[in-house]
């Protein structure tokens, strides 16, 4: 039984539907369907390399709030003006590699802020297909060290650069709560209503377990975009996770 951890209030937690199409035809039939919702949604790798910055200002132009989840990661100059480029898009949120350094992550804030205030700016920490064994003999970070010291590490290097929050699993909120403050946000994927057979993704937690143990947003795909009716099942999630 997960014990109830403080974290994001009802005003400020969200679900953010993962957009994994491979066109911007599918993508756009797909939020389509959500007439009456106003929702955020993640355009990541995949789509935005595939339909381009206009798929950005099409789901802008919806009304609907922009993660766009490119994980930047180079040397500081070069993310700094990939992040003014990306400021044209107007998107509500952005993220960063932490494992670029304090360097580039200051000057990429720095470059976001100056834009756009407002803007939510992430550090990745540890990705939620990433377990013990592959950090240990991939990654080659120390056998001493588990998965959630790393995330915790990880999570003050990006307070300390000015990051807004982190994106990790749920399961790690707790400890980056801790280690950066409750008004440090938590973003996290990896979340699921039951175990699929053979998922990439290997540390996941229900909406429920997300919102228990103080996630600030949930991020979501497959359990919305393959679901027969999207819409009920992204406000049957939402009303998991928020708790009403």
């Amino acid at each position: 039984m997960l014990k109830s951890l403080k974290g994001g209030d009802k005003m400020s937690r969200d679900v953010i539907i993962a957009l994994d199409f491979d066109s911007s035809e599918k993508a756009l039939n797909f939020i389509d369907k959500f007439q009456e919702d106003e929702v955020y949604v993640k355009i990541g790798m995949e789509l935005f390399y595939k339909a381009g910055p206009e798929i950005v200002r099409e789901f802008k132009k919806r009304g609907h709030k922009i993660f766009l989840d490119l994980k930047l990661h180079d040397i500081p100059n070069t993310v700094k003006k990939a992040t003014l480029s990306l400021m044209d898009l107007d998107v509500d949120m952005i993220n960063y590699h932490i494992t670029g350094g304090s360097k580039m992550l200051k000057e990429a804030i720095e470059a976001a802020k100056k834009v756009k205030p407002e803007i939510i700016t992430l550090g990745i920490t540890m990705l939620t297909s990433t377990d013990e064994e592959t950090m240990h003999n991939d990654i080659l970070i120390k056998d001493e060290l588990t998965v959630a010291d790393t995330v915790k590490k990880y999570a003050e290097i990006g307070k300390n650069s000015g990051l807004d929050g982190v994106v990790s699993s749920a399961l790690e909120v707790p400890e980056i709560k801790k280690v950066a403050g409750e008004d440090f946000l938590t973003v996290t994927p990896g979340i699921r209503l039951d175990q699929i057979k053979g998922d990439d993704q290997k540390r996941v937690v229900t909406p429920a377990d997300a919102r228990m143990l103080g996630s600030d947003y949930i991020v979501v795909g497959r359990p919305i975009t393959d679901a027969e009716d999207p819409v009920k099942a992204y406000r049957e999630i939402k009303k998991m996770f928020i708790g009403e």
